[in-house]
């Protein structure tokens, strides 16, 4: 069964903050090939919830959902005015239902007036820190990017929304996953003007190196190569994702390599030959071994599949009309 993530919107919420939380786990749902999370939009009202630019979402009614795994709240100017009785009562009750309850932007505000962070470390956007630790002493507020204690989750703002994602993903289904997600979203590459003596820990370090992987699957970097733009040994380059990752640069490599190459074979006319270079391979052969050792199917059969598919979609269609 998919993990339920739900966005509980307040008026003025932060679109990159959604986008932040719910891009990811489309395209861990997309890599995975499998739908690992499913993720709705709710509220404490049934009118419609507009963000902070002014784009309007129809959400659905929080006390309509019975249960789920994740539910974050996702207030940001103007929480103050959010912190009501009824909020509370509304956040109170719904941690009865939900496995998890995770405060955004300034959500932990509204869940530490709720009195569910009591005894609890957390963050908040840190215009709000101080505010925040202040009205609330009970809660141990720190400056961390995002905390998790147990099951209340908390992070500062839209980009570290990302960062949190990131690391849930990777709790529930792995690192490389996790990597290729942050891979994809260009995540964790190090700016050309940092300096070689500011090196990051070997969780940056190792996301740093899946970046790079990601701008260049058509000419793959030799590892060494990729070390050296990291200002790393190879050896500190291995010692890294086996810290962290549990595997090597190559084997990541080469998922999102193959990656590339399934998601070329299904959504373009590309030859296998073609779909080859593309990701990296200058010889067919050793891409089709490649991606059936990783798929278990052919290239052939990945694309036939996908035109099965769209076959029997295009059926189900003409039936319902």
């Amino acid at each position: 069964m998919p993990d339920t993530y739900s966005m509980l919107l307040f008026d003025g919420f932060s679109n990159l903050c959604l986008a932040n939380a719910v891009e990811p786990l489309r395209a861990a749902n997309t890599l995975a090939r499998r739908e690992l999370y499913q993720w709705s939009f709710l509220s404490l009202t049934e009118a419609p919830i507009h963000s902070s630019s002014g784009l309007p979402v129809q959400a659905t009614p929080l006390s309509s959902l019975l249960s789920g795994a994740y539910l974050f709240a996702m207030p940001s100017y103007g929480f103050e005015a959010l912190a009501t009785p009824a909020t509370a009562r509304a956040l109170r009750a719904a941690s009865k239902r939900f496995e998890t309850l995770v405060g955004l932007d300034t959500g932990a505000y509204l869940l530490a007036a709720a009195g569910l962070l009591d005894g609890r470390r957390a963050t908040c956007h840190w215009d709000t820190l101080p505010q925040a630790a202040e009205t609330f002493p009970e809660v141990d507020f720190t400056e961390d990017r995002f905390v998790i204690d147990g099951d209340r989750v908390s992070c500062g703002g839209a980009t570290t929304t990302l960062e949190l994602m990131l690391e849930l993903i990777e709790r529930r289904h792995g690192a490389a996953l996790s990597l290729e997600v942050a891979a994809l979203f260009m995540y964790g590459e190090r700016a050309p003007s940092v300096p070689p003596d500011r090196l990051f820990p070997s969780h940056r370090t190792v996301k740093a190196a899946a970046a790079l992987m990601r701008r260049h699957v058509e000419d793959p970097l030799q590892i060494d190569a990729l070390a050296a733009k990291l200002h790393l040994t190879r050896r500190a380059l291995e010692l890294a994702f086996r810290d962290h990752a549990g595997l090597s640069p190559g084997a990541l490599y080469r998922s999102i390599r193959l990656a590339e190459a399934r998601r070329r074979l299904e959504q373009t006319r590309d030859s296998v030959a073609e779909v080859a270079l593309r990701s990296g391979y200058r010889d067919a052969t050793a891409m089709t071994r490649a991606f059936k050792a990783e798929f278990g199917i052919t290239p052939s059969a990945a694309r036939a599949a996908v035109k099965t598919e769209g076959s029997a979609q295009t059926g189900r269609r003409s039936e319902g009309r």
